[in-house]
C-alpha cells in the first residue's frame, strides 16, 4: 500500500458564514415626525470554493481515522504500515 506523495497547493481558507446584522428595534414615531430610514443594499452571496483532495491525501486521511482494532487486524494480515504504527505505539507506551 505504497502511495507516492506529491506536493499539493495550499487550500484556500474556508468560506466564512454570512452573518446578517440584526435590525435595531424600531420605536413608533409620533405622527408629526417623519423618519427616513436607509436600508443597506443587499449583498451578493459570497463565492463558494471547491477543494480537490489528492488520492494520497485521501489515503492519509483514511489511515488517520482508523481505529486501533482495524490497525491491528491489518497488521496481522501483513500490512507493513500498520505493523510499524503498532510498534511505534507500543514503544511510546513503554517509554
Amino acid at each position: 500500500m505504497a502511495n507516492a506523495i506529491t506536493p499539493v497547493s495550499p487550500a484556500a481558507p474556508a468560506a466564512v458564514k454570512d452573518v446578517q446584522p440584526q435590525a435595531a428595534p424600531q420605536q413608533a414615531a409620533p405622527a408629526n415626525q417623519k423618519t427616513a430610514q436607509q436600508q443597506p443594499a443587499p449583498k451578493a452571496p459570497a463565492p463558494k470554493d471547491t477543494v480537490q483532495i489528492s488520492t494520497a491525501a485521501q489515503s492519509a486521511l483514511a489511515e488517520s481515522r482508523e481505529t486501533s482494532t482495524q490497525t491491528a487486524r491489518e497488521a496481522s494480515r501483513g500490512d507493513r504500515q500498520a505493523a510499524r504504527l503498532l510498534a511505534k505505539e507500543a514503544a511510546a507506551k513503554k517509554g
